[in-house]
């Protein structure tokens, strides 16, 4: 496996569009960056932070989040998600995520994702369908 180590970056920029409003995803009902889609944001930059650092058929999953979503960000405006690779225990991966809008800090996170063998994974998800 190649070597993962603390510092690893990644940062993701989007656009807020209605997709991703509460009022969308029935979170709330205004039409600004809701949590789910924020949390969606900070586990792609800790998953493209890995690129490059894994083994063939190896990826990682999230197992944990906790998450403070902070300020509101309207529909237009550009979002961006920093993630940093803080802790290898293993195969769990610490990392510590923030993200800010255009203007301001909107959310911070502790993230916790697995490294997983792919094909055993999907084998197992597989005889849920076994019943």
């Amino acid at each position: 496996m190649p070597e993962l180590t603390p510092g690893l970056l990644a940062e993701l920029e989007h656009i807020v569009t209605e997709a991703d409003t509460a009022s969308h995803w029935g979170s709330g009902g205004l039409p600004v960056f809701s949590t789910p889609a924020l949390v969606g944001l900070m586990e792609s930059a800790a998953a493209v932070a890995l690129a490059g650092h894994l083994s063939p058929g190896q990826t990682t999953v999230g197992g944990h989040i906790d998450v403070r979503h902070l300020a509101a960000t309207p529909v237009g405006m550009k979002v961006r998600a920093k993630a940093e690779l803080i802790a290898v225990e293993g195969r769990k991966l610490v990392f510590k995520i923030q993200a800010w809008d255009e203007l301001e800090l909107i959310g911070d996170a502790n993230h916790d994702r697995f490294v997983i063998d792919e094909t055993s994974f999907m084998a197992k998800v597989a005889t849920k369908n076994q019943s």
